[in-house]
């Protein structure tokens, strides 16, 4: 590749040269006949010709490195628009990561929540129906104690022969011919059941 100094410098030195080629056919010319006039004139073309071929390799150069440029910078915008897709593309990725684990975040609270909800549900259920057995287990301790009164009553009332004149069961009347009032039986505390 010729540098850019290197063309102005050949351009510089093929001027001088044809300059001094003319200097010297007219210097020539006064002193030949006219067959130097025509070798002056080939020179001439001749150097005109190493003048454009030189202009056209100058510009050949020149639209080569244009070339090499031109590519460096579409590849460099190529790359760039690379780097802005793939930042585009992983910031959209991100996000919709961000989403999905939101959404499993929601979820697991909903089924902890749910969770949380049915094992309330079944501990209340199973409470519930502790307190029944246990509201059963008391009455049927009540009943049976009462059972118990009663068995042991008329029991005591058969061992014990009535005397004459006298009752065994509590009177309705007093002595004075009122009637008396009736004592409930006493009842023992129920006890709780297991």
């Amino acid at each position: 590749m010729i540098s850019a100094q290197g063309p102005r410098a050949l351009r510089a030195t093929l001027a001088a040269a044809i300059v001094a080629l003319l200097a010297g056919a007219l210097a020539g010319c006064a002193s030949t006949p006219s067959t130097g006039s025509s070798s002056s004139r080939a020179n001439a073309t001749a150097l005109e010709r190493s003048e454009e071929a030189a202009q056209k390799r100058e510009e050949a150069a020149q639209e080569s490195e244009d070339r090499e440029l031109l590519a460096q910078i579409e590849a460099k915008k190529r790359e760039e628009a690379a780097e802005e897709s793939a930042k585009r593309t992983e910031a959209i990725a991100a996000a919709k990561a961000k989403k999905r684990e939101a959404a499993a975040t929601r979820a697991a609270k909903q089924k902890e929540k749910a969770a949380e909800a049915s094992a309330k549900k079944r501990a209340e259920a199973l409470e519930a129906e502790a307190r029944k057995k246990q509201a059963q287990a008391q009455a049927l301790a009540r009943k049976q104690h009462a059972s118990e009164v009663q068995t042991q009553a008329g029991s005591k009332q058969q061992a014990a022969p009535p005397a004459a004149g006298k009752s065994t069961g509590p009177s309705t009347t007093t002595s004075s011919g009122e009637p008396a009032a009736s004592q409930p039986a006493a009842t023992p505390a129920p006890t709780e059941a297991g």
